[in-house]
């Protein structure tokens, strides 16, 4: 363990002071079976600490990131596979793997086109067969969410077994398909449809493979086809417009532009229409591009600085207001799937230059967070210059176990808090993985307490596997 290093007990925990001036926090049931912490003894890499509940041993573990990605691997194949989706698995007894069952989501498609981006760059690095195998699964998957339903080029959000309706997450979403053995989820909403676009581009793009190349590239001309058929609008099963699927210049520049989801929409559906174009040729992408960026001022609004991005002012309206009382992660994560396409079939040089300072810009408002999927997405337009060693720090102190077991960190002294702010930005340094709740890159990494109690794990597919395999891909990891 180090003679430099010390190891403090306390009433919530146990501090680990490293010579480095670091500490490191142990605290919940991630970590000790209790809350305070009686006695403990260090022997070799391990550290016995006995708390009011018993007695938890904390075991170091060298091994290199390739070895984590196999351990994390293997326990998304083991443990979260739902129909092709890449899902949590709600647990039926506090903190027990592998008992309880694997749960829907709102965004079954989202997360499914993350983990399948993961295993496409994995493909791509390393040829490996079963990383084949599973982006064929998921991307079976993926195609049912459009043909489970009577709508052309419509993605429901999900699909289950008919006669679980009452048992799924918002139930009155859900749809009864034709074929009387299943059923499926409408609303579809925005970030669906960006996680989607860039997953087909990736795998249509890198994976050597006939099959998976044409059926990404059939689905991805399917959606865009439905979406400029209507108008810029995704069309529900009640003929009408889904909450969010929206890129339509009547909404989008509805906003003030200091709302986010003026620039982000703009931003989004230029990178789908460029996408498209690259693989179909279809000259409607293009020109509807063009269109919207040069008549609708779409350029204009994705170039437009995040240091402009803030709350609505009076008169701007409730859902202008609703959407800006604070800074939003999902879009953070709809962003920058989307600068996969918007950058890397850029229609013109020019373009894509310009581009490249939307996303720069971008990725400097969100350093603070360490978060190594945005910082490697940066290396994609900017490889000499995406904070390296934070990423790295985020993949390293990620922990192995996903348990979304409670957290705390408010009551503690060695932080700096902040007053509050529109990033919701709490402490002036991010805590390390390893210490806070589980979450997606959606969410707010700034965020001290919460969890769920021990009673959902979340897969790596989304979390973890991505932003490796997306480094390795671009050769910043090695």
């Amino acid at each position: 363990m180090g003679g430099d290093d010390y190891w403090f007990g306390s009433k919530k925990g146990a501090f680990l002071l490293k010579k480095t001036g670091e500490i490191s926090y142990y605290f919940g049931e991630r970590w000790l079976p209790g809350e305070q912490v009686l006695d403990l003894a260090i022997e070799g890499n391990e550290v016995h600490i006995l708390t009011e509940n018993g007695m938890g041993t904390i075991v170091f573990q060298e091994m290199t990131l390739a070895e984590k990605a196999q351990q994390l691997e293997d326990q998304v194949r083991k443990m979260h596979i739902r129909h092709g989706f890449n899902a949590s698995l709600l647990l039926s007894e506090k903190g027990k793997l592998p008992t309880g069952r694997l749960k829907d989501s709102d965004n079954d498609g989202l997360w499914t086109s993350m983990y399948l981006a993961g295993e496409a760059f994995r493909y791509a690095v390393t040829g490996s067969q079963d990383a084949l195998a599973n982006c064929k699964e998921s991307l079976l998957a993926m195609e049912r969410l459009y043909t489970v339903n009577p709508l052309k080029g419509f993605p429901s959000r999900s699909f289950e077994r008919s006669g679980y309706i009452e048992q799924l997450d918002d139930p009155d979403r859900w749809q009864h398909a034709t074929d009387p053995e299943w059923d499926w989820k409408a609303t579809t909403s925005s970030d669906e449809a960006i996680g989607h676009v860039f997953v087909f581009g990736v795998l249509a793009e890198l994976v050597e493979d006939p099959w998976i190349k044409s059926k990404s590239i059939e689905l991805l001309e399917s959606l865009m086809d439905h979406i400029v058929r209507n108008n810029l609008y995704l069309i529900d099963f009640d003929g009408k417009p889904t909450l969010w699927g929206k890129w339509h210049p009547d909404y989008v520049n509805g906003f003030p532009p200091q709302i986010g989801d003026r620039k982000l929409n703009s931003s989004n559906i230029i990178s789908m229409l460029q996408t498209a174009f690259h693989f179909t040729g279809k000259k409607i992408y293009k020109d509807k591009a063009y269109e919207l960026m040069e008549k609708h001022g779409y350029l204009t609004n994705l170039m437009r600085p995040m240091s402009e991005i803030g709350e609505a002012g009076d008169g701007s309206g409730d859902l202008s207001k609703l959407l800006s009382d604070a800074w939003n992660h999902s879009d953070d994560e709809m962003y920058f799937l989307g600068y996969w396409g918007l950058y890397r079939y850029a229609f013109t040089p020019e373009l894509k230059e310009q581009y490249k300072k939307a996303i720069v810009d971008h990725w400097q408002a969100e350093r603070p967070e360490k978060e190594a999927l945005w910082n490697i997405f940066t290396a994609m337009v900017q490889p000499e210059n995406f904070d390296l060693d934070e990423s790295i720090w985020f993949l390293k102190k990620h922990p192995i176990d996903l348990i979304g077991w409670q957290t705390q960190n408010s009551h503690r002294q060695d932080l700096e808090l902040l007053s509050p702010n529109f990033r919701r930005q709490s402490t002036k340094n991010v805590l390390p993985p390893s210490e806070t709740r589980i979450a997606r890159h959606n969410a707010n990494r700034f965020t001290l307490d919460g969890g769920n109690q021990g009673f959902t794990a979340y897969s790596a597919g989304d979390i973890w596997l991505l932003p490796y395999w997306l480094g390795r891909y671009l050769k910043v990891i090695q």
